[in-house]
């Protein structure tokens, strides 16, 4: 049991139907529908809510419901969602994007108020992922290896270097801003193009993200490995699932170690040639790419309602098929612009 945490196993307890809503939802319809095939099959009728800063977005045409709210980074955010759950009776509340999650996870209590649970870490793990430095720190104090990482002011400052290098944002998402420096007319070029930029060792591997799922206690139950085969503007488009024993014990340490952890963690990692593992980020929420690891058997969404439920769903460390390919290509939804889809229920 996760200490003062307001979502808590078996709150929905004898319900039959469950209200979620989806912030930063954009074009995450797959996950959206995955939680709605789960409430199904549990016999639970799912309402899903959506919400997105645009008028027009993905998934408020599949939602029952569609909220237009402001910019994470408004004041206005937090009061805007909490409006939102107060007025549909909103039970569970899924963030979608980094930069809202330090905000909500700070204001858990004050959604717990109004009987609403948010899937978010504790602000402390928050904290943690959203600032690559305090990752490399707590990777390192926890004996996790992860490359070397250095404010780039510090490295620019050296005189002798080991290029190449791989400059990134602090606190970027998306592979926004991210850079392989490969001598020092990069370092000087690039490095002011990146908000509080950070330079990584440069490490050579396959990589791979890990889905972990962490129970409503706290503790890590699974972890899917699934190989980046394609990727563009941050998001996978072609991957596949990849079972191997030390890959899953070293996102499972990752996620004991940061402790209160809840839902989903996404793990990025590279495995070099010769077998070394080493951490390069960590986000605490749904990956772009997890419908990969709930259609290989990892169906996260289900043991979310289940122990939302109050079951207590059989899971194994590793619950899911390798070798599950996801191909992904975009599909349209077409609407008029008369139709102002934020307006539909906010």
């Amino acid at each position: 049991m996760i200490e003062n945490y307001p979502m808590q196993p078996g709150a929905g307890k004898g319900r039959r139907q469950v209200r979620i809503l989806f912030t930063c939802a954009g074009r995450r319809v797959e996950l959206i529908q995955a939680f709605l095939r789960a409430g199904r099959a549990l016999g639970l009728k799912v309402i899903a809510h959506a919400a997105d800063t645009e008028a027009h977005f993905a998934t408020g045409c599949l939602a029952s419901k569609s909220h237009r709210v402001p910019a994470t980074t408004n004041p206005s955010y937090i009061p805007k969602l909490l409006a939102i759950v107060r007025r549909y009776k909103i039970d569970l509340l899924v963030p979608l994007l980094d930069m809202e999650l330090a905000k909500l996870a700070d204001a858990r209590a004050a959604f717990g108020k109004v009987g609403c649970g948010v899937l978010v870490s504790s602000p402390e793990v928050v904290r943690i992922c959203r600032d690559k430095l305090a990752t490399f720190d707590f990777l390192t104090r926890n004996n996790i290896d992860t490359p070397m990482t250095w404010p780039a002011a510090m490295l620019q400052k050296k005189s002798r270097h080991n290029f190449p290098y791989f400059l990134k944002p602090r606190k970027g998402s998306a592979s926004k801003g991210n850079f392989v420096l490969r001598n020092k007319s990069d370092l000087l070029a690039l490095v002011p193009q990146v908000p509080e930029a950070i330079i990584q060792e440069y490490v050579e591997g396959v990589e791979y993200t890990l889905d972990v799922y962490s129970g409503l206690d706290g503790k890590p139950r699974c972890a899917v490995p699934r190989r980046r085969l394609e990727v563009r503007g941050g998001e996978v488009t072609r991957a596949s699932t990849y079972w191997h024993k030390d890959i899953i014990q070293a996102g499972l340490r990752v996620v004991e170690a940061l402790g209160e952890c809840v839902g989903v963690i996404t793990i990025q990692l590279i495995m070099a040639p010769e077998g070394r593992i080493r951490i390069i980020e960590i986000n605490p929420r749904f990956g772009g790419g997890v419908p990969l690891a709930i259609q290989a058997g990892a169906d996260f969404p289900k043991w979310l309602l289940m122990e939302w439920l109050g079951r207590r769903p059989r899971i194994r460390l590793s619950q899911f098929r390798s070798g599950v390919i996801m191909l992904r290509y975009y599909q349209a939804y077409f609407v008029h612009d008369s139709e102002r889809m934020g307006s539909k229920g906010s």
